[in-house]
């Protein structure tokens, strides 16, 4: 083979699949996470639960079908730059709202929005993008990086779970004290996420850091990142020995039985007993 500095270009690197999951919160009612990968882009997106029943864009609720619109336009659109690559998505998902909404809104609460992580491979660089609270670990020899939001990102929501404990919390019906909170706080919030108003992603956030070949890329929801920010079942130190003895089957089964035994949501004060959890594990080669 003639080498680089012999004037050949070095072979592109591209993901390949390890493992992925995607396990509902309920096996009651729809999981609204979503992942998808090609071979230089992946991205994984977790719709906001819907606060309201079904109707604005038709059957599905809202998150769900956020999700799904998103999920196939980043399908189409990965041979852009990570930032352009959101930011049709998003246009996508404004789009897809003006022709598949059937009334107007009850309120600024109904109206759809997401999380969302999305990366790609350029040279030796891993570029990255995100908006509210799905990260990426990096995993290598050396250990493991964060990329994405910081972990304490969350806390915020906890103290409010925390401060709403006496109308009682993980229930499968949100009482209603709790739902209106929930409800007038989304209205109040401005249109920062991933959603049907908001095409320009004012708060997209992006990076980007070096890799090479053999490293993994893990992305997550924060259903999933949960059992590292919030529970503690495993340090970003240990993410790379626990994925190759337990894989992800391994961690998310450990992350539900701790949730199970704290199903009145004291230990981690929490709206939800379990929330959807998403990962995808790729290798990059």
């Amino acid at each position: 083979m003639v080498s680089s500095r012999e004037g050949a270009t070095a072979p592109a690197m591209h993901f390949e699949l390890v493992q992925s999951i995607s396990l509902a919160g309920s096996f009651e009612v729809a999981n609204d996470d979503r992942a998808g990968m090609t071979a230089r882009a992946a991205w994984i997106i977790d719709g906001a639960t819907d606060l309201g029943e079904p109707g604005l864009v038709g059957a599905s609720g809202g998150a769900e079908w956020l999700s799904c619109v998103a999920d196939r336009a980043f399908a189409t659109c990965d041979d852009l730059p990570v930032d352009a690559m959101c930011r049709a998505a998003a246009a996508e998902a404004v789009a897809a709202y003006e022709r598949d909404r059937t009334r107007e809104p009850v309120a600024r609460w109904e109206l759809p929005r997401a999380a969302l992580f999305a990366a790609r491979l350029h040279a030796e660089r891993l570029e990255f993008a995100w908006i509210a609270d799905c990260c990426a670990y990096l995993v290598d020899a050396r250990g493991a990086v964060r990329l994405g939001p910081p972990a304490d990102i969350g806390d915020g929501e906890e103290r409010t779970a925390a401060a709403l404990a006496e109308h009682g919390l993980g229930a499968a019906k949100r009482p209603g004290p709790i739902l209106e909170f929930l409800r007038e706080a989304r209205s109040q919030a401005g249109p920062d996420g991933f959603g049907v108003e908001n095409a320009g992603l004012a708060k997209l956030q992006t990076g980007s850091v070096a890799c090479a070949a053999g490293a993994s890329l893990v992305l997550m929801t924060d259903g999933f990142s949960a059992l590292l920010d919030r529970y503690d079942l495993v340090t970003p130190d240990e993410l790379g020995r626990r994925l190759a003895a337990d894989g992800l089957d391994g961690l998310v089964r450990e992350m539900r039985a701790a949730e199970a035994r704290d199903a009145r949501c004291e230990r981690w004060p929490r709206f939800k007993v379990s929330d959807d959890a998403t990962a995808l594990w790729l290798r990059i080669a």
